[in-house]
């Protein structure tokens, strides 16, 4: 039988509205989880999921139908091309994807302290008085939902599409193509080095609740706030109506605050406190087991004082978050974790299981409040083992975990010299120590971008690049040991970066003897503290929303004309939020190292990309230049072009080139595949 098309003067077939709202209706969840996905991860959960939906029900109305005079029906040899049940599908996933992706655009000369103009066209739907967001997962969830957000959104969506939609990978570059992805072939690389360790189990996890942006859970607004906007509103109406009538009346009711003890507001009473002895007795060591300590951990005023600041700050108080941080009012389950006072301060640590909030408020009359908030979401026994109390004059002082059975503070930038015990208080507040944080430019107690006057939070500042400052004459390290109480008893070292949290510092060692290509280790041995007097300085160009730091040394060899042993390392610095940037060091004997390469939001040296390769120009003495490339384990040949051309067996060359010669460097993997360099090369 000879079935009708409708086709376009060049050939391609044409949709009707009917076949077009039948793909999108069919395919509803799977095209809001991709636009979930691909949005910006700065926006809420809550923004998300309303602006997913709105992408989606906006691509139908957009749609024109172009009107075409019948054709005669023919018959068409060869394979049967997909009817409009694959191509409505097709042209829906298209709008959306292009939709998603365009969502963050800003006009040139936009200003960038306004969202972008798509944010603020109305759309539906529309909530009021909920707020909605994606059931939570288990830890395998949140880990895939952090290496998400540290992508681009063409990556997110070429990983969506290639893993959750299981889309053919020339299909999934068509359609980044034609949704207007600039690199769609390296976005799809990339994905797929970004992939899970199993594919079954990424596919898994995007299938999960967590990704579903149409299963969802909600809880209401800040009823306070809500109320209070109500009342005032009621009062500006009896205004207008009897104003003009009865000047002197006093029918507008003062704009006044709720006590905390008001209903919908999280009091003093409400707050977790956790066993004394939880820690030992549970195999989730995090901050959800840390116990209330301070002695004012039973001060009802300042607890209540901290949890209206909190829901509401009053103009004057000081307000800073890192980034992507969300400065909500405190939900029910918010735990105490310290209340007690600290260098003229009066602090209080609160914890609601993704968040860390420190509040402070001077001890003597006239202050200002000081309200920070960090995200702290699947914290560890080494990421949970301290917080940041306060920072005065060049020193920070640190809570310790109830885990942490000995402290000591060294110098990174002198590994031969041992460590000196800290003394620590029976709250577990140390004493002040050396903080490159607090005597760093900027610093002012904690990871404030400056005084807000109407309360809101602002975003502390973050890095665009490796840091370029002059070397540095010491870099202060907290060294803790955990309590042999606890399974996984280990020496470990911390940094302060300028957050609530300190820095996980790690080392991964060059791979020899069968171990793994990638396991980092805690930087406490000989060739850690080495390897970390040679990179301690760069510390300072890191976002203070830094997780862990971790320097893989990941070649080794030696010099052209007998100068030595030359070592390439890759520093890594995780954030909170997931996105994780990388520098390539390259230490030549006798000299400092210097930064050869730099990427932001790359899984480069870490578990899902641990393979790399970079190159940087030398020196010798006799005046010669040239330029080396070197790779982890698994390159098996690397290759020169532009203006260099070379090429070598094996993980290491050396050419002689002129010196700041244009090349591109790639190589070859065990397998057959290939890599790019890491970054842009740079000079330190």
């Amino acid at each position: 039988m000879v079935t009708s098309q409708r086709r376009s003067p060049d050939g391609r077939e044409r949709l009707t509205l009917h076949e077009a709202e039948a793909g999108l209706v069919e395919h509803y969840t799977a095209l809001v989880r991709l636009a979930y996905l691909t949005l910006p991860p700065s926006l809420s959960r809550h923004r998300r999921v309303l602006t997913a939906h709105g992408l989606v029900q906006r691509a139908l109305p957009g749609f024109r139908l172009r009107k075409t005079a019948p054709q005669v029906p023919a018959q068409r040899p060869g394979p049967a091309r997909p009817g409009p049940e694959r191509l409505g599908p097709a042209w829906a996933r298209e709008r959306v994807l292009r939709a998603a992706l365009a969502y963050e655009r800003r006009p040139r000369g936009w200003p960038k302290s306004l969202p972008p103009p798509r944010a603020l066209r109305p759309m539906l739907p529309v909530v009021w008085g909920l707020r909605l967001f994606p059931r939570a997962g288990g830890r395998e969830e949140i880990a895939l939902g952090q290496a998400l957000s540290g992508l681009s959104a063409d990556v997110r969506a070429a990983f969506v599409l290639s893993r959750a939609d299981e889309l053919p990978d020339a299909q999934v570059r068509t359609l980044l193509e034609a949704a207007g992805a600039g690199r769609p072939d390296r976005s799809l690389r990339v994905a797929r080095q970004l992939d899970a360790p199993a594919v079954a189990a990424a596919q898994t996890l995007l299938r999960s609740a967590e990704f579903n942006a149409c299963s969802v859970q909600t809880r209401p607004t800040d009823l306070l706030r809500r109320r209070q906007r109500y009342r005032l509103a009621g009062a500006v109406a009896a205004v207008v109506a009897v104003g003009a009538l009865v000047l002197t009346a006093t029918g507008s009711a003062p704009d006044q605050r709720l006590a905390p003890s008001a209903v919908g507001q999280v009091t003093a009473a409400g707050l977790v406190r956790a066993p004394r002895t939880e820690w030992a007795d549970t195999s989730r060591v995090d901050f959800t087991a840390w116990p209330p300590r301070g002695g004012r951990a039973g001060d009802r005023g300042l607890l209540d004082r901290a949890l209206a600041t909190w829901s509401r700050p009053p103009r004057g108080t000081r307000v800073s978050r890192t980034p992507g941080t969300f400065t909500g009012p405190p939900p029910y389950g918010t735990q105490l974790l310290y209340a007690g006072e600290a260098d003229g301060d009066a602090v209080v640590l609160l914890h609601d299981g993704l968040r860390t909030v420190r509040y402070s408020e001077p001890l003597s009359p006239g202050g200002r409040a000081t309200l920070d908030f960090a995200r702290t979401d699947s914290s560890d026994v080494t990421t949970a083992a301290a917080l940041v109390v306060s920072r005065t004059h060049g020193a920070a002082r640190y809570l310790t975990a109830p885990w942490i059975a000995a402290s000591a503070t060294r110098d990174l930038l002198r590994p031969d010299v041992r460590a000196r015990p800290v003394r620590v208080s029976t709250e577990g507040i140390t004493e002040p120590l050396p903080s490159p944080a607090a005597s760093g430019p900027g610093a002012s107690g904690s990871a404030t971008s400056g005084p807000d006057a109407s309360g809101s939070a602002t975003s502390s500042p973050s890095t665009s690049g490796p840091s370029t400052s002059s070397p540095c004459a010491s870099w202060p390290a907290l060294q803790l040991r955990s309590s042999a109480r606890i399974d996984e008893q280990d020496t470990f070292l911390v940094t302060d970066l300028g957050g609530l949290v300190p820095a996980h510092l790690t080392h991964t060692p060059l791979p020899g003897g069968g171990a793994p290509a990638h396991q980092p280790r805690e930087a406490t041995g000989t060739a850690a503290l080495a390897s970390w007097a040679r990179t301690a300085c760069h510390l300072a160009g890191l976002p203070v929303d830094v997780r862990a730091v971790d320097v893989w040394d990941f070649a080794g060899h030696p010099l052209p004309e007998r100068a030595g042993r030359a070592v390439w390392s890759c520093v890594r610095a995780d954030t909170w939020r997931g996105p994780g940037e990388v520098s390539v060091r390259f230490t030549a004997p006798g000299a400092t190292g210097r930064v050869v390469a730099w990427e932001r939001a790359t899984a480069a040296c870490s578990r899902f990309g641990q393979h790399v390769v970079a190159s940087a120009d030398w020196r010798a003495r006799s005046g010669h230049t040239y330029l080396l490339a070197a790779g982890s384990r698994a390159v098996t040949g690397i290759e020169v072009t532009g203006a260099v051309r070379a090429s070598a067996a094996g993980r290491v060359l050396a050419v002689r080139a002129p010196a700041n010669a244009q090349a591109q460097v790639s190589a070859r993997l065990t397998g057959g595949g290939t890599l790019a360099e890491v970054g842009r090369s740079t000079e330190d």
